[in-house]
C-alpha cells in the first residue's frame, strides 16, 4: 500500500480535527519518513494491551486506535462471555492527557455493542480499582486507560479479563484478530457524550461505591487494627492519582502522612520529575527534601496510577531507597512472622522468575510453599487464582519492579502495599529495629542475596532478537539444543530458554514455565571457577519498551562478596554478550 493511500485511509476514518491536522501537516511538509513511521505499521495488541505515544497514526495512541481496539475487544468478549443478558464491563482512567476522552470512547463502543458499563468516572481512579470492581460486580472484563509510569507523551489501554487478572496469551493475539476484523469506526461513537446520554440506563457511575468497598476490603484483609507507634511519614503520589485513596487508607490505620505538595495533585505533564517512576534514580529527591525539613525518617511513594509502591528509610542520618527485591523480602519476612505455622503450610508466596530468590529461602525456612512465574502480574495473578482454587491461600506475591500483590486483588496494588508497609514499620518501631537491621538479619538467617539489575536501550526492537540469536545462542547446532558450559570464568550450572523451550534441569529438558516464541528470555545459573558462591540471572526483551533487561542476583558467604559477584557478572555479560559498542546499545545500570 502506497504512503499516499495510507494517508487517505487515515483521513477517511479519523474525525478528530487535531489528529487529522497532524497528518495533513506532515503530508504538506513532505515528511515521508515520519508519515511512514506513524501509518506504515499498526499498534499491536499484546498482553499489556496497548501503550504508545499520543499522536496521529495507526501505530500510535489516539481516538482511532482506541476505537478500533474497543470494537475488537467488545466483539471478542461477546464471543467468549458466558453471562446471560447484557454483559458487564468495567472502565476506568487516570489523569493523563486524553485519558478521560479515551475512556468515554471505550465506554461508548461497549454501550453500542450491548454491554452494561460500570464506569469508574467521572473522575480519576487508581488502576487497582478496575480489577477490584471486576471481581465485585461480576464483570466479563475491564479496561483501564493509563500508561502507568511512562513519559507524559504516552498513554495506554490495559485490559483485564473476568477473573480480575490482566490477559495472557493467546487471548492477546485472538483480540488482535478481532480488532483487524473491526477497523471501521462506528459512526455514532464520535459523539460519545450523546451515546452516554442515550444509553444512560446501561451506565453505572460507581466510582464512590467502588472506593468505599475497596477500603472496606482493605480493612478486612490488611488493616484489622490501628497502628500504635506515633510516627509520621512523607508521601508522594508522583503527580498521579494515589493521594485521595492513600489518605483514606492511612486514616483507617491511624497514621499521619505529610504530603509532597509539589507532587500532590494529578499533573499529566509530571512537571517536577524527568521520568514519573519512583523506581528511578532521583525520583524521590523532593520527598526526601520534604522529610528532611520536617524531621521525618520514612518516605513512601506510588507511581502515577498507584499500582506500584516504593519506600525510602533514613537510618543514621542517611537515606536508603529500598529496591523492589528488598521490599519484597521485608513483606515476606513480616508475613512469615504474622501467620501461624498452620497458615504457612497451606499458603504460597509467589514472585516472577526475574525477582529475588530470597523469598524462596524465606518460604522454605518457615514452612511455606513457594512458586515462581513468568514476568508480569498477569502470570502471578493467574497462578494465585489457580492455587486458591486448589485450596491454598496466597497472602503475597511480588515482582522486583516495585509491584506487590495482596488479597483480595489478583494484581499489583500500590495502595495495599503502602498499607502493609506502614503496619510493618510500626512493628519495627515497637521492637526497636528498622528496615536496614531487618534486612541484615535476613541475610544472616536466609543467606546473602545481592542484585545488580539494569538494562540496555536498543536502537530497534529487532536488535534484541539479533543479540539473542547471533551471540547468546551462538552454541546452537542443527537438530539439538546446545548451550555454553562456561561464560568467561564462570561455569554454567543451569540454562533455561523460554523462547525456544529448553531447560537443562528437567528430565526431558522441557521447561515447567510456559514457553513464548514471540519474546526473548533466557535464565542461567552460574558458579565462579575462582571461589564459592552462586549467581542466577535472566536476560529478556521488554514487551513494552525498546529495552533489553538483565536481572542478576548473587549469593555468597557475605554481603560484600555477593555484591561483588553480581557486579562482576554484569561486566562479563556486557563484554561477552551484549557488546554495547558493536550493537549500539545504551547501558543503564
Amino acid at each position: 500500500m502506497s504512503l499516499e493511500t495510507l494517508v487517505e485511509k487515515w483521513l477517511d476514518i479519523d474525525k478528530n480535527e487535531r489528529t487529522r491536522a497532524e497528518i495533513e501537516l506532515l503530508r504538506r511538509e513532505g515528511k515521508t519518513d515520519e508519515l511512514l513511521a506513524r501509518l506504515g505499521s499498526r499498534i499491536l495488541f499484546g498482553t499489556a494491551g496497548l501503550r504508545a505515544r499520543m499522536e496521529a497514526g495507526f501505530s500510535r495512541m489516539n481516538d482511532v486506535t482506541v476505537i478500533q481496539a474497543s470494537q475488537g475487544l467488545a466483539e471478542y468478549m461477546l464471543e467468549e462471555s458466558l453471562s446471560t443478558g447484557s454483559p458487564k464491563v468495567v472502565i476506568g482512567h487516570d489523569h493523563r492527557h486524553n485519558s478521560a476522552r479515551f475512556a468515554k470512547l471505550t465506554a461508548s463502543i461497549f454501550l453500542l455493542k450491548g454491554f452494561q458499563v460500570i464506569f469508574l468516572g467521572d473522575g480519576v481512579v487508581p488502576t487497582p480499582f478496575v480489577p477490584f470492581a471486576i471481581d465485585r460486580c461480576g464483570a466479563v472484563g475491564g479496561v483501564m486507560v493509563t500508561a502507568s509510569h511512562n513519559p507524559a507523551a504516552d498513554n495506554g489501554y490495559k485490559v483485564y479479563w473476568g477473573n480480575g487478572c490482566q490477559i495472557t496469551s493467546p487471548r492477546d493475539s485472538q483480540i488482535q484478530e478481532q480488532i483487524l476484523k473491526n477497523l471501521e469506526p462506528m459512526e455514532a461513537v464520535w459523539d460519545y457524550d450523546r451515546v452516554l446520554e442515550t444509553y444512560a440506563d446501561s451506565v453505572i457511575y460507581s466510582r464512590e461505591e467502588i472506593a468505599k468497598a475497596y477500603h472496606k476490603s482493605l480493612c478486612k484483609h490488611l488493616i484489622k487494627s490501628k497502628i500504635t507507634s506515633q510516627f509520621r511519614a512523607v508521601y508522594t503520589p508522583m503527580h498521579g492519582v494515589g493521594l485521595e485513596q492513600v489518605l483514606v487508607a492511612a486514616g483507617n490505620l491511624g497514621c499521619e502522612l505529610e504530603i509532597v505538595t509539589q507532587q500532590a495533585q494529578p499533573d499529566p505533564d509530571f512537571s517536577t520529575v524527568k521520568f514519573p517512576n519512583p523506581e528511578e534514580k532521583n525520583a524521590l529527591d523532593l520527598a526526601m527534601e520534604t522529610a528532611n525539613l520536617k524531621g521525618i525518617d520514612l518516605v513512601l511513594a506510588n507511581d502515577p496510577d498507584a499500582d506500584r509502591f516504593s519506600a525510602a528509610v533514613k537510618v543514621a542520618g542517611k537515606w536508603r531507597q529500598l529496591t523492589g527485591n528488598e521490599i519484597g523480602f521485608l513483606f515476606a519476612d513480616y508475613l512469615a512472622s504474622e501467620l501461624s505455622p498452620e497458615q504457612l503450610s497451606r499458603s504460597y508466596f509467589l514472585n516472577s522468575t526475574v525477582s529475588s530468590q530470597m523469598i524462596k529461602a524465606v518460604a522454605a525456612k518457615n514452612g511455606c510453599n513457594y512458586e515462581d512465574t513468568l514476568t508480569g502480574f498477569k502470570w502471578i495473578g493467574n497462578k494465585a487464582i489457580d492455587l486458591e482454587k486448589s485450596g491454598y491461600e496466597v497472602p503475597f506475591g511480588f515482582e522486583e519492579a516495585i509491584g506487590f500483590m495482596f488479597p483480595p486483588i489478583h494484581d499489583k496494588d500500590g495502595i495495599s502495599a503502602l498499607t502493609v508497609f506502614l503496619r510493618m514499620y510500626d512493628g519495627w518501631l515497637q521492637k526497636g529495629t528498622n528496615a536496614i537491621e531487618v534486612l541484615q538479619s535476613g541475610f544472616e538467617k536466609y543467606g546473602f542475596f545481592k542484585e545488580c539489575n539494569g538494562y540496555y536501550v536498543v536502537p530497534r526492537l529487532d536488535s534484541t532478537e539479533k543479540i539473542f540469536n547471533s551471540t547468546i545462542r551462538s552454541s546452537q547446532k542443527n537438530g539439538s539444543y546446545e548451550f555454553p558450559h562456561t561464560i568467561a570464568n564462570y561455569r554454567v550450572v543451569a540454562w533455561r530458554d523460554l523462547t525456544l523451550g529448553f531447560d537443562s534441569t528437567t528430565p526431558d529438558n522441557v521447561p515447567v514455565l510456559p514457553v513464548d516464541s514471540s519474546s526473548q528470555m533466557i535464565t542461567v545459573v552460574l558458579e565462579p571457577t575462582f571461589g564459592s558462591g552462586s549467581i542466577r540471572f535472566t536476560a529478556r526483551g521488554s514487551g513494552t519498551e525498546p529495552k533489553l533487561k538483565v536481572y542478576i542476583e548473587a549469593t555468597a558467604n557475605s554481603e560484600a562478596a555477593a555484591s561483588a559477584l553480581a557486579k562482576d557478572v554484569w561486566s562479563v555479560l556486557r563484554d561477552s554478550w551484549f557488546k554495547p559498542l558493536e550493537y549500539n546499545l545504551k547501558e543503564v545500570v
